[in-house]
């Protein structure tokens, strides 16, 4: 079994990857029909990878997944989508902004994890399982693909004043 420390912080992000995956899934549908739509379904099904990925490593160091984060994160997500919709009752760019707002915030997250296992990893060669360079890349990738996003709905919520 893993150390404390690090079946809580691998656990913690995997419970984060929820929060994502569920704010893209909704972000796609109120895009739908879209050319934001191909981009959100691709992201989703990117960090749903990422989300696996973690899962098989956590598996493979005996840490399993938590419940209870997963159901808090879940709650979290819902949560924040009912903040989301007081904002902006309107499927409006502010809405659009929140969200994407929060994906990149968790994007980052993920990529600070896997530099974060990619360093532990000199010191714990059990951790060095993962080809943390393209993970890295990946989650900069998609935090590319959101930031694009994320600064057109800016432009769209708060560039107009009246």
């Amino acid at each position: 079994m893993a150390n404390e420390a690090l079946a809580t912080y691998v656990q913690d992000h995997l419970a984060g990857s929820v929060v994502a995956v569920e704010l893209l899934e909704y972000l796609a549908a109120e895009q739908a029909g879209t050319a934001d739509e191909p981009l959100l379904i691709t992201l989703r099904r990117d960090i749903v990878a990422d989300r696996q990925e973690l899962e098989a490593f956590m598996a493979h160091l005996g840490i399993g997944v938590s419940g209870p984060r997963q159901a808090t994160a879940w709650l979290i997500e819902k949560l924040s989508e009912l903040k989301l919709r007081l904002d902006d009752p309107g499927p409006g760019a502010l809405r659009r902004l929140e969200a994407l707002d929060a994906i990149a915030l968790g994007i980052a997250g993920k990529q600070a994890l896997w530099q974060a296992l990619a360093a532990a990893a000199e010191e714990a060669p059990k951790l060095g399982r993962l080809d943390y360079a393209r993970l890295v890349r990946r989650a900069a990738d998609q935090h590319a693909v959101v930031e694009t996003l994320r600064l057109q709905a800016a432009k769209e919520a708060l560039g107009t004043h009246d």
